[in-house]
């Protein structure tokens, strides 16, 4: 994929401009995000602290989660003097899961009815937040995930608004850079953090270059092509409000 054009100081201005319009808009207080330690809610912080620094809170929600996901998480919040909370969601994870399925494991690889839970528990928690504080959900979604919907429905999928979900993995990376995300964030391979040594281009198939190439072309080599044309169709749903009975007549 050739060079990206990007002016990270003038998408960041835009960006930290609509978040605030938002808020005030809407009447709202503030913004609340989830920070993971992966480098799309460092981005997603950055620019909610710009736009509110007073009025902002990032949770810190390990649910199982890698002791270096944490460590990270915790990083991107004094690097970038963001107030935040940490919630561990382990105990009640397990809980309900035993609830639901007595006889599942929790630690199973590749469980996705089971593993989903996980972003869907930190929604609640975000949006308990939100409610208490009169807050926005900030997600942390990005263009190339949302393409072919590599979110969790009503998880991470569930916010009130995505920052930065018209840009491309690449272009999240080079504003992470202008906004100052510690190097070792912006350095580590992307994971989704849902079971260890999980990453996102392993489970997507493809790679993220593959990914935003085809994004921006309309093309990329033809496995991976034929990959990520199959991953749009079969998470159309996920994309769109669910279809009512009115609309089908």
């Amino acid at each position: 994929m050739r060079e990206l054009e990007f002016d990270a100081k003038h998408e960041e201005e835009k960006i930290v401009n609509w978040l605030r319009k938002y808020v005030v808009k809407n009447g709202l207080q503030g913004l609340v995000f989830g920070i993971s330690g992966g480098v799309d809610s460092a981005v997603v912080a950055a620019l909610c602290k710009k736009a509110m620094p007073k009025n902002i809170l990032g949770l810190i929600m390990p649910c199982h989660s890698s002791s270096l996901d944490v460590e990270h998480a915790g990083l991107v919040a004094r690097k970038l003097d963001i107030p935040a909370r940490t919630v561990v969601l382990d105990a009640v994870y397990d809980s309900f899961l035993t609830l639901l399925d007595p006889k599942a494991d929790p630690h199973t690889k590749g469980d996705t009815a089971a593993i989903n839970i996980k972003p869907r528990l930190r929604m609640v928690t975000l949006y308990y937040y939100a409610n208490r504080l009169n807050y926005v959900v900030a997600g942390t979604g990005n263009k190339s995930e949302i393409t072919v919907g590599y979110f969790t429905k009503y998880g991470d999928g569930a916010v009130d608004i995505l920052p930065i979900a018209h840009l491309v993995k690449t272009q999240v990376m080079m504003l992470a850079e202008h906004l100052g995300v510690p190097k070792e964030i912006i350095e580590k391979p992307p994971t989704a953090g849902l079971w260890g040594g999980q990453t996102d281009e392993a489970e997507m198939g493809v790679t993220y270059q593959e990914l935003d190439e085809y994004i921006l072309t309309g093309h990329t080599n033809k496995p991976a092509q034929d990959r990520i044309e199959r991953m749009i169709r079969v998470s159309k749903h996920k994309r769109h409000m669910p279809p009512m009975v009115s609309e089908e007549n």
